[in-house]
């Protein structure tokens, strides 16, 4: 609550009747009734932000000015003054507040009448359910007490009528609760005055007749009783065309049953009746078949032993308490002894207290309340004796927890208990447990359309879709979106998706009469810990799809044990979802929740260093993920502050970054986004993630991430973060083999970081566009580029860049015929990388080592340093390198005259780089498999997998696709001397 508005000197409101505004004793003026109904608005939201969008609907409905957003801009700054005139210049305001795209009112709850109202009418519930009725009856006496006629009378606004009605809803079901208490304590001639008067102005109110009914039988005036019932009845027909209730139908039975008093004149013993406390089901219950029968097989079962339990959890809006009354409906029958309900109100501040839920429950049960004990231990023992040789079912909705439920317990099997609670568990030990998940998407489309009418889901199928997936198919999300749209039957339903699309809006969007996701949320969320509320906010920040717990901990700034319990205890209440251990996710709506109060409740700063660290224990992880990379760090002066993770083996390290791939590259986009220079890191990052694609993946995403690097890096004038970008971007152009584009991405890579000083990066830039025009066959270039890189790494004393260098220089010799310098230069390259110890640039080694001796002639010795290389790859998993080495194997062993194993082995390289979705090097392995099948015979074969490699070349810019167009020909034989075209 904000302090410094209360006593007599802060603000005081009244909704009910006139809208009013006090400071101290002062009544204030609170000008135009526009400007009177956009501070009704905020303060019927009890504090919670009201979006523009809100505002002008509730003020305007769908037919808003054209300034409306200014207006009220106006009225904020008008109430503004009005309500803290002493506020200085340049101060914040501390009672109308702006939030993210609206406002915010605050004030404390006890300024509100209608909120002392709602508290006095909460506490008389619990008073006359804990038997205290002269308590009971004074506490709606003091709710009752400031109502006027009418709740805001003369404030205009689309959304005034439906505040008015329920308000005036809220005073008459108070009222109704006095007069029944008034009858209990003082008789019917207290009441008998007062009740006609109100059941004269509200006839066709059905409890408040009933209870006029009831009024007049217990004053001996039955006849009277019987005429109320008639006029009831008529009135309902012909004004609404419905039947009498289950109110007024149990008033007119007490009227109309037998005497059996023998002609004594006494009250005849009257038979207790039998609970049967179910809230009404939903008669568009939709969806969870199987779960429906599977529970009521359970609860239905006559097995020895302990009653039958189901707990269902879930979060807020998943349908638990719809699915436990649809359940208990549908089972009712197999307990004729009766069904107990109760609210336990577990998802907020104040959970109902179990002694006195069993007394209600015990009263209902027959049991006289002076019979009732007053110990909660001694009440749940009288309970589990009433239930003893009968078959009741208990319903506990909204449970704190198991301890909550554990006194309701029966002891004979006969009974059944359904438990419902956003905690995990929901119920004992014993319980069957259901986690209740979202709904499919056609369970929400169904659902949809059983609200608004599957005529209109069924015309517009494609934009239904849409709506139920931007709701996450959370059935209270659903069934709002579905109500606002079944009110507006003009409305496209692509005109609410557009509103939806908006991610910060979104919530405000799902919200209809007393309905509200983020209402939902808001209770879950309240009950959580300091410490959780934080981990809350901050774990819904990253981009990715779902955090770990040690990501967790960097984004928290904790230790992980410490992470990975709060994220738990996150999990325990339904606010997060574990897919699988140590891995969290939100729900795409909780997320938005969660986000929403990072924002209100968390500084930019403290955000972005939320993120900052994220993006830093990503850094140092990558830095530990295979042999090598730590060196490669930091020979480009690549640092981190927060520790990462460390890992036993080279296959932990690759199964880690294949699974963190997507949020890896999320938390680079968003660095990209974020005006805090979190640049560097997030280009650092990409180029050590060089690995993945080395494995055969991912490709788009990393692409794109690399580009929205490249964007912001050019738009701050960051040339050091652009050049790695271009750098890392020209990665994954070359395992996608578009080497065109190529070019010009490392010539960008080239210019950027000779511009920034960042010699190695320069000269590693060098190398791969060396590398790239060799594969183009623009060989002139080729030696210039490689002679710079050299004399960069060498002056550096870079052994690990001199060794890339040679190895792209003895291709570069192969090419040109310089057969021996280029072996010598791959011998070389193979000497530094043994050097270095690094296992996975030794199998590299060993590979372009095997393919200039092949080129050379000396084919078992490249098959030997060939063999050696794919045990290398094979070792780490590196499926790409293990493809390219089994082609260049096929190769050799055409060579020697082997065809049949030649095709095997090209086999065998086709289907793993077409795994890994490599083309161009898929494109020569079918080529060598093409000219394998020639040599055995297979013509027909042969041709077919030369016009695949012809066509892969030719889509990429391959400079063999005219090899391959030579080879194919038009003889329908083999061509004598034809060979596969040149490769990776």
């Amino acid at each position: 609550m904000v302090t410094g508005v209360t006593g007599d000197t802060g603000l005081r409101f009244a909704l009910l009747g006139r809208l009013r505004a006090w400071r101290g004793d002062e009544e204030l003026k609170l000008g135009s009734p526009q400007q009177q109904a956009f501070l009704a608005v905020l303060l019927l939201r009890r504090e919670r932000a009201a979006s523009m969008a809100d505002v002008v609907d509730a003020l305007w409905g769908e037919n808003p000015p054209p300034r409306a957003v200014g207006a009220l801009r106006t009225y904020a700054s008008r109430l503004r003054k009005l309500l803290e005139p002493e506020r200085a210049a340049g101060e914040s305001p501390r009672v109308l507040v702006s939030v993210p795209d609206g406002y915010a009112l605050h004030v404390p709850r006890e300024a509100v009448d209608l909120a002392r109202f709602e508290d006095h009418v909460a506490s008389a519930g619990r008073a006359r359910r804990a038997g205290q009725l002269v308590e009971a009856r004074a506490r709606l006496r003091l709710a009752l007490e400031p109502w006027q006629d009418a709740p805001l009378p003369g404030i205009p606004g689309a959304a005034m009528d439906a505040h008015r009605a329920r308000l005036a809803d809220q005073r008459l079901t108070a009222l109704e609760a006095r007069l029944e208490l008034d009858l209990e304590l003082d008789g019917p001639r207290s009441v008998l005055a007062e009740l006609a008067v109100l059941a004269a102005h509200h006839p066709l109110r059905e409890r408040l007749r009933a209870l006029q009914m009831k009024v007049l039988h217990r004053d001996g005036r039955s006849a009277e009783a019987l005429a109320v019932y008639e006029e009831a009845r008529l009135l309902l027909s012909e004004e609404l065309g419905l039947e009498p209730g289950r109110d007024l139908a149990e008033a007119r039975d007490l009227l109309t049953a037998p005497d059996t008093s023998g002609g004594t004149g006494l009250p005849a013993p009257v038979a207790p009746l039998l609970p049967a406390q179910l809230p009404g089901d939903l008669a568009d219950f939709t969806g969870r078949a199987a779960l429906v029968a599977d529970l009521c097989a359970l609860l239905t079962s006559d097995r020895p032993g302990a009653a039958p339990t189901v707990a269902v959890s879930g979060a807020g809006g998943v349908g638990k308490s719809a699915l436990a009354v649809h359940i208990a409906h549908r089972v009712r029958e197999s307990f004729p002894h009766g069904q107990l309900y109760a609210d336990l109100q577990g998802a907020g501040g104040h959970p109902a207290d179990p002694a006195t839920v069993l007394g209600s429950f015990l009263r209902a049960l027959g049991v006289d309340d002076a019979a009732i004990p007053e110990g909660p231990a001694e009440r749940s023992a009288l309970f589990r004796t009433r239930l003893d040789g009968r078959r009741v079912l208990i319903l506990l909705d909204n449970a704190h927890g198991p301890e909550q439920v554990r006194p309701f317990l029966p002891g004979p099997p006969s009974c059944a208990v359904l438990v419902t609670s956003r905690a995990k568990p929901a119920g004992p030990a014993s319980a069957r447990l259901v986690d209740l998940d979202v709904m499919t998407p056609g369970e929400a489309l169904e659902l949809l359309g059983k609200v608004m009418g599957p005529a209109r889901v069924a015309a517009e199928a494609d934009d239904a879709a849409r709506l139920v997936s931007a709701c996450g198919h959370l059935p209270l999300a659903v069934r709002i979106v579905a109500a606002r749209l079944a009110t507006r039957p003009a409305w496209p339903l692509g005109a609410l998706y557009g509103r939806l699309a908006d991610e910060r809006h979104r919530l405000a969007q799902l919200r209809v009469a007393d309905l509200a996701v983020e209402a939902a949320f808001a209770l879950g969320h309240a009950r959580l810990r300091p410490a959780q509320q934080r981990a809350f906010r901050l774990l819904a920040l990253p981009d990715g799809p779902h955090v770990s717990s040690a990501a967790a901990a960097a984004v928290l700034g904790l230790p992980e044990p410490e992470a990975e319990a709060l994220c738990e205890s996150l999990v325990d209440v339904s606010l997060l979802e574990s897919p699988t251990p140590g891995r969290y996710r939100y729900h795409d709506l909780l997320r938005l929740y969660a986000r929403g109060r990072a924002s209100a409740e968390e500084s930019p700063e403290g955000r972005a260093a939320s993120l900052r660290r994220l993006l830093e224990f990503l850094v140092s992880t990558v830095r530990a993920s295979y042999p090598g990379a730590l060196d490669r760090a930091e020979r480009l002066g690549m640092t981190a502050t927060v520790p990462g993770l460390s890992f036993a083996t080279a296959e932990d390290a690759g199964a880690w970054m294949a699974e963190e791939a997507p949020c890896l590259f999320a938390a680079v986009r968003q660095a990209a986004k974020a005006p805090d220079g979190a640049l560097g890191p997030a280009a650092d990052l990409l180029l050590m993630t060089e690995e993945l694609l080395e494995r055969g993946r991912p490709g788009p995403e990393f692409e794109q991430a690399a580009e929205e690097v490249v964007a912001a890096a050019l738009r701050l004038g960051d040339r050091r973060s652009a050049g790695r970008a271009y750098l890392a971007l020209g990665h994954g152009h070359y395992y996608a083999a578009r080497l065109r584009e190529l070019v010009v991405v490392y010539r960008q890579a080239v210019a950027a970081s000779r511009a920034a000083g960042d010699a190695l990066v320069m000269a590693d830039a060098l190398v791969l566009l060396a590398r790239c025009l060799y594969h183009l066959r623009h060989h002139d270039e080729t030696h210039a580029l490689l002679t710079e890189a050299l004399a960069v790494f060498r002056a550096h004393a870079d052994g690990l860049g001199e060794a890339n260098a040679l190895g792209a220089r003895c291709r570069v010799r192969q090419a040109a015929g310089e057969t021996a310098p280029a072996v010598a230069d791959a011998e070389e390259a193979l000497v530094l990388h043994q050097g270095l110890g690094d296992g996975r640039r030794v199998g590299f080694a060993l590979y372009e080592l095997g393919v200039v001796l092949g080129a050379a002639g000396r084919t078992t010795e490249s098959t030997a340093r060939l063999t050696e290389a794919l045990a290398f790859f094979g070792a780490r998993r590196n499926r790409l390198w293990e493809g390219l080495t089994l082609s260049r194997l096929a190769e050799n062993r055409l060579a020697t005259g082997r065809a049949e194993e030649a095709a095997r082995l090209a086999r065998t390289a086709v289907a793993t780089l077409e795994e890994v979705r490599n083309d161009r090097g898929r494109a020569h392995a079918l080529a060598t498999l093409g000219s394998a099948l020639g040599r055995i015979g297979d013509h027909d074969g042969a041709r077919a997998h030369r016009r695949t490699a012809h066509e892969i070349c030719a889509r990429l810019g391959m400079p063999e696709a005219d090899d391959l167009l030579a080879l194919l020909g038009d003889e329908p034989g083999p061509r004598p001397g034809a060979e596969p075209a040149p490769g990776p």
